[in-house]
């Protein structure tokens, strides 16, 4: 009947000038059914408000097919389980929220390798500048060499003026800075006039006993090859502090292992293992919120307690793993914090807290020190200090450094696979000096050196590995 009425229409629209001008098209309406609709244009209006058309009425169709799929699968109003669209959600939402972690992270470390390139660019600057300086400067006066003496040429001896040796003239030779025999790092070279400058004869130290290993606090001897445990597995891991408490304390045992990822503004998880297999498979046995977030890489953990630098302050706090609460908190006088004296890694790496057979320290500089590393041995209970020592070494000139037996070791760099421990200063004497010990970063970007007494080891954080190295002291000099 409806066809019929439609037929009708047409023939009587066709009549007229209109007729070739008639058109048919044919679409489903909003229930799926099929309808044929004809158009005619009118003779006598040239424009009218008419919406639609056949394109139009197929997209409304369309439209209304996507919204029945979008209902479905949604489990809308069709009654639908929705357990596994919900699990499916929820899935995509944690993806969600790993993707906007991960972005936050390396935004925050794009920040801060931005601040980094800024400080070193103006380090730069200000080596440009007294290089300048130094060129300006009139050179001093030479002593006129004296031509050699024949009958000593033939001899194969030659004497500079003076009539001393020439080898004698040589050991005799003031350490001038800036002289091409010394071995202290480019840093050094256009310093301050009034900064000490660091001795450049290296020193040998004794090797023990062949055939007995000598077990006694010395010095150090070498460093074995790292040996990796754990890869990090997201960015949060790039670096961070691993630790194992050299005198540990009930509940947790001598065999518990410690880790802080330190990637990221708001760092306060301290992750607790039963033992380095525990660590290597990566199931933690334990996870702790800190108090206040940590700042850098320097934590360790001495005695039961984890002490650690508070974030964007000199401030050290000590917490107490059984009680887990803050036991004691005290600003390190004076020192510099938060990018001001770093390792030359940078990560605001600028208080160190290290533990050997002598108990706790801290490893820093001050306004003061002009830059120079600072020792302090600290009180492990309340965080005073003991006593102090100013070291002749800049702290933002080496990559790390740890104390065994109350020395002072740094190592040259973070990043080269084959560099040296290249530093030594010791407390007991209050004298440092250049050493050359070799020392690898495998991984190539170590971030955290520290020493272990009671495994004899030093623990390293290198690009995401989590590795350990071997130590062999020797019997110390008598004096």
């Amino acid at each position: 009947m409806f066809l019929f009425l439609s037929l009708c229409l047409c023939g009587l629209l066709l009549q007229g000038d209109a007729q070739d001008r008639a058109a048919l098209w044919r679409g489903n309406d909003r229930s799926g059914r099929c309808q044929y609709t004809f158009s005619v244009p009118s003779p006598t209006e040239t424009s009218c408000p008419q919406t639609g058309g056949p394109e139009v009425e197929g997209l409304k169709v369309r439209l209304n097919l996507l919204e029945v799929m979008v209902s479905r699968l949604t489990g809308g109003d069709t009654g639908a389980p929705q357990g596994g669209d919900s699990k499916a959600q929820s899935a995509l939402q944690e993806a969600l929220n790993r993707a906007v972690g991960e972005k936050n992270l390396l935004q925050g470390e794009k920040e801060r390798l931005q601040r980094e390139l800024e400080g070193l660019q103006r380090r730069v600057e200000d080596m440009k500048r007294e290089t300048e300086k130094l060129r300006n400067r009139p050179c001093p006066p030479q002593t006129p060499m004296v031509p050699p003496n024949p009958s000593l040429q033939d001899s194969g001896m030659m004497r500079p003026a003076g009539g001393s040796s020439a080898l004698s003239h040589l050991m005799n030779r003031p350490n001038r800075q800036g002289d091409s025999s010394s071995l202290i790092d480019s840093a050094w070279q256009y310093g301050s006039p009034g900064f000490q400058e660091m001795k450049a004869e290296v020193t040998e130290v004794p090797a023990p006993d062949n055939t007995e290993e000598y077990t006694g606090c010395g010095v150090l001897v070498s460093v074995g090859e790292p040996v990796t445990h754990k890869k990090a597995d997201s960015i949060a891991g790039k670096y961070g502090v691993w630790m194992q408490d050299p005198e540990a304390v009930p509940p947790y045992g001598a065999n518990m292992i410690w880790r802080i990822d330190t990637v990221g503004s708001n760092v306060r998880q301290l992750f607790g293992y039963e033992d380095m297999d525990q660590l290597s498979k990566g199931f933690p046995s334990k996870v702790l919120l800190l108090p206040e977030s940590v700042e850098s890489t320097g934590a360790t953990l001495y005695r039961g307690s984890l002490y650690y630098q508070r974030r964007l302050s000199r401030t050290l706090i000590r917490f107490d793993l059984s009680s887990e609460t803050v036991a004691a908190r005290r600003d390190l006088p004076h020192a510099n914090f938060h990018g001001q004296a770093p390792y030359s890694w940078g990560g605001y790496t600028d208080i160190d807290l290290a533990v050997d057979e002598q108990g706790l320290w801290a490893i820093y500089s001050t306004n003061k020190a002009k830059g120079a590393i600072v020792i302090s041995q600290l009180n492990p209970h309340n965080l005073e200090v003991k006593k102090s020592w100013e070291t002749n070494i800049r702290k933002n000139s080496v990559a790390n450094s740890f104390i065994i037996c109350g020395r002072l070791y740094t190592v040259a760099s973070y990043t080269s696979p084959n560099t040296t421990l290249n530093y030594m200063y010791d407390t007991e004497s209050s004298q440092g000096k250049a050493i050359a010990i070799p020392f690898r970063n495998k991984h190539r970007y170590n971030s955290m050196v520290d020493y272990n007494p009671t495994q004899r080891k030093l623990f390293g954080w290198d690009n995401f590995h989590i590795v350990s190295y071997d130590v062999r002291l020797g019997r110390p000099q008598a004096n």
